[in-house]
């Protein structure tokens, strides 16, 4: 049973808005390709704490998030977005951009 500073991951998933329905959080646990600081769960079960990092490979990319908030309910898309902190910005560049790599040598 989850206690009550915590939520099941397919709640919060469907809570926060990544996933269209409850179900499909379940599968998308059932997978495994979610990660729970830092180790790879696949129970929907699983709880999740305030200060807790996803990672979450969602269609347009990995997301990083950490959970500041537990909701309370599935609310709007505003309120969702007020219980994580999203860790990487979407569209970052990648670590070696190709300004910062070398010239090639000419020969």
């Amino acid at each position: 049973m989850v206690g009550e500073g915590s939520l099941r991951i397919d709640k919060l998933l469907w809570f926060l808005r990544f996933a269209g329905s409850r179900s499909l959080a379940q599968e998308w646990v059932a997978e495994g390709h979610i990660r729970l600081n830092g180790r790879r769960i696949e129970r929907a079960s699983t709880p999740v704490r305030c200060g807790d990092v996803l990672v979450l490979p969602l269609r347009s990319g990995v997301r990083v998030i950490t959970v500041e908030q537990l909701p309370r309910r599935r609310g709007p898309v505003e309120e969702a977005r007020g219980c994580y902190e999203v860790l990487d910005a979407a569209g970052s560049p990648p670590l070696a951009s190709q300004s910062d790599l070398p010239e090639p040598a000419q020969t």
